[in-house]
C-alpha cells in the first residue's frame, strides 16, 4: 500500500505531507484546488511522463516522494523534476532511471482517470480488458501469437525481397549477359597486367638490347685486352703473395673480379642469343594490353574490379536461373508460417471465446448495486481475415452494452451515457482488480455525471473494493467521500502575494462540515444536519454489510 507521500513545489503546492490508510482514503475540496496536482504527484511516483510545466512558478524543481509497504518490503522513491523537464529519480536513496521506477512501483498502483473512460470507448482497447480478465493464460497466448505472426511477416519480407530481387535481375539479364561475355571473352588472368608490362619492353626493344648485350660481351671477352690486362695484375700481385696481408686482400679480389667478368661476359652473349625477335608476339602482347585496358576502363579501374564484376555478373545470373526453385521454398516457408500462425490464432481465439461469457457476467455481477438494474453487458467477437490480423490477435474485441431489459446491446459508445461509463469504469476496475491483485487503485473523479442514490451505490462498490486492497478516491460527490474511513481535504488559500494548496485530514465535526459544504456549497446547520444523516446511514450500511 502507499503510506505517505510528500510533496513539494508541484502545481499550486508548496510543500504537504500527506499519510494514508489501508481502505478507502478520499480526497475532497472545491475545484481548482489541487486535488489533481496530487494525483500527477503520484503518478510521477509510478514511472509516468513528467512535464515542466508541473513545477512550481517560483521554484528550480518539483519534489515527490512517496513510501510504500509491498510484500513486507518497504520501498522509497524519490523524483525530481527541474523547470527544464529533466527527471532525476531515486528507488530506496539508489539512483534509478523513470523506466525502473515504472517497472518498481506501476505493478503497484492502478490509476483511473477521465482518460479511461474515453479508453472504454475505443473498441480497439477492449480486447486488452478481456486479455487482462484471462490473465496469464491469455498473456501467453498472445505471446506465442505474437512470434508466430513475426515470423510470418518475415517469410513474407523475405519472399517479396527474393521477387523483387529477381525482377532487377530479370530486367539486367541481358546487360548482365552482355558483361559476362565480354570479360570471359578477354579471359583475363590474376596480375595478367603486371606481367605484360614485365614482359613487353624487352619485345619492343629486342634489337637494341640484343645489339648492346653482343657489344659489350665482344668489349669484355673478344678484344682480351680487359681480361689480358686483368690477368696480368694477378701474375704480379702472386709473385708477392703471402707478404702482406692487405695486398693478400686486393689479390682475393681481383680473382673473384676476373671469375665475375668471365661470367658476365659468357651471360652476355647467352642474352644476345636469346633475345626474342617475334614482331607477331610483341603484336600479340599490344593487343593483349589494349584488351585489359578495354576492360580495367569498363569495369576497373583496376583488373581486381574487373573480377568482382565477373563474379557479380555470373552470381546474379545464377541466382536467376535458380530464382523459381528459391520463390518455390520462400512460398513453402509462407505456408509454414501461416500454418504456425493459424494454430496460434485458433488457440488465441478459443481462449477469448471460452472466458467471454464469464468475463460478462463478473461485469454484470459488479454492476449490481450500480443503480444499472436490468443492465446487460456482451463481448463481440469477430473473427478476422489473416490480412487484417493486428498485433493483439485476429479477432475485433469490442464490448456491448444494454442499460436496460428489452434494450440491444449496442456499442459502448453509442448507447452509455456518461454516468453510466464511469459505472461500466467502476465495475470494470473490480473485475479487474480482482484479476489484477493491483494493491493500490486510484480513482480520479470517477463518480463524474452521476448524482443521488447512484452516487451512494458507487460509494459503496469503491468500499467494498476497499475491502482488499488500498483505494483513494478523488471525488466532488459527499455520498462517495462518506464511505472513507480516511478522509483528506485540500484546500487553496493565499499566502505573501501566492496562492497555495495544503492537505489535512478531517474527522468529527470537521468531516461533517466538509460532508455539508460538499452538499449544499456550505456549512450551514441545515447542511450539517443532512451531513450527519448521510455519515449516518452510510455507517448503518456499512456495519449491516448490505447494499443501499
Amino acid at each position: 500500500m502507499l503510506e505517505e507521500i510528500h510533496v513539494r513545489n508541484l502545481a499550486l503546492i508548496d510543500d504537504a505531507w500527506i499519510e494514508f490508510s489501508p481502505g478507502m482514503t478520499v480526497l475532497t475540496g472545491e475545484t481548482g484546488a489541487g486535488k489533481t496536482a496530487l494525483v500527477g504527484a503520484l503518478k510521477l511516483l509510478v514511472g509516468e511522463r513528467a512535464d515542466s510545466g508541473m513545477v512550481r512558478s517560483d521554484a528550480d524543481e518539483a519534489l515527490v516522494e512517496g513510501r510504500f509497504a509491498a510484500d513486507s518490503t518497504e520501498i522509497v522513491a524519490r523524483r525530481r523534476v527541474s523547470a527544464d523537464g529533466r527527471s532525476r529519480c531515486t528507488i530506496d536513496g539508489v539512483m534509478a532511471t523513470v523506466g525502473e521506477l515504472a517497472r518498481t512501483l506501476g505493478p503497484l498502483v492502478d490509476l483511473h482517470g477521465q482518460h479511461e473512460h474515453q479508453a472504454l470507448l475505443i473498441p480497439a482497447r477492449h480486447v486488452t480488458y478481456l486479455d487482462r480478465y484471462i490473465g496469464e493464460d491469455a498473456l501467453a497466448a498472445v505471446d506465442v501469437y505474437r512470434q508466430a505472426r513475426g515470423a510470418y511477416l518475415e517469410a513474407i519480407r523475405e519472399y517479396e525481397s527474393l521477387a523483387q530481387r529477381l525482377a532487377d535481375v530479370s530486367r539486367k539479364a541481358d546487360y548482365l549477359s552482355f558483361v559476362l561475355g565480354e570479360i570471359e571473352a578477354v579471359d583475363p588472368q590474376p596480375d595478367e597486367d603486371i606481367e605484360i608490362e614485365r614482359r613487353l619492353p624487352a619485345l619492343q626493344h629486342a634489337e637494341k638490347l640484343s645489339a648492346a648485350a653482343r657489344q659489350a660481351a665482344s668489349l669484355v671477352r673478344d678484344d682480351d685486352r680487359a681480361l689480358d690486362a686483368l690477368g696480368a695484375a694477378l701474375d704480379e700481385l702472386r709473385r708477392v703473395e703471402g707478404l702482406d696481408s692487405a695486398l693478400d686482400r686486393l689479390t682475393t679480389r681481383l680473382d673473384a673480379l676476373a671469375t665475375e667478368l668471365n661470367d658476365a661476359s659468357a651471360e652476355l652473349r647467352a642474352y644476345a642469343q636469346g633475345v626474342e625477335h617475334d614482331p607477331a608476339a610483341l603484336d600479340d602482347l599490344q593487343a593483349r594490353v589494349a584488351a585489359l585496358a578495354g576492360l580495367k576502363k569498363k569495369y576497373g579501374p583496376s583488373l581486381a574490379l574487373v573480377f568482382d564484376t565477373r563474379d557479380d555478373a555470373r552470381t546474379h545470373l545464377a541466382e536467376m536461373e535458380s530464382g523459381d526453385d528459391e520463390l518455390a521454398e520462400a512460398q513453402q516457408r509462407i505456408a509454414v508460417a501461416r500454418g504456425a500462425l493459424e494454430v496460434a490464432a485458433e488457440a488465441l481465439a478459443e481462449l477469448r471465446c471460452s472466458h467471454a461469457l464469464a468475463f460478462t457476467d463478473a461485469l454484470e455481477h459488479a454492476i449490481d448495486g450500480l443503480n444499472m438494474a436490468g443492465a446487460r453487458f456482451e463481448v463481440a467477437l469477430e473473427m478476422l481475415e489473416v490480412d487484417d490480423w493486428g498485433l493483439d490477435g485476429p479477432q475485433r474485441v469490442e464490448f456491448l452494452f444494454s442499460p436496460a431489459v428489452g434494450e440491444v446491446a449496442r456499442p459502448l459508445g453509442k448507447i452509455a451515457s456518461g454516468g453510466e461509463i464511469s459505472r461500466v469504469m467502476l465495475a470494470l476496475k473490480s473485475v479487474l482488480g480482482a484479476a489484477d491483485d493491483v494493491p493500490v487503485l486510484v480513482f480520479d473523479e470517477i463518480d463524474a455525471g452521476i448524482g443521488g442514490a447512484t452516487a451512494l451505490a458507487v460509494g459503496a462498490r469503491l468500499a467494498a473494493l476497499a475491502g482488499a486492497r488500498q483505494v483513494i478516491v478523488v471525488t466532488h460527490l459527499a455520498q462517495v467521500a462518506a464511505f472513507a474511513t480516511r478522509h483528506l481535504v485540500v484546500e487553496k488559500s493565499v499566502a505573501e502575494g501566492r496562492t497555495v494548496t495544503a492537505v489535512k485530514a478531517v474527522e468529527g465535526e470537521l468531516r461533517v462540515a466538509e460532508i455539508a459544504r460538499m452538499l449544499s456549497g456550505g456549512d450551514s446547520d441545515t447542511g450539517r444536519a443532512h451531513a450527519l444523516e448521510l455519515l449516518e446511514q452510510v455507517a448503518a450500511s456499512t456495519a449491516m454489510d448490505a447494499p443501499l
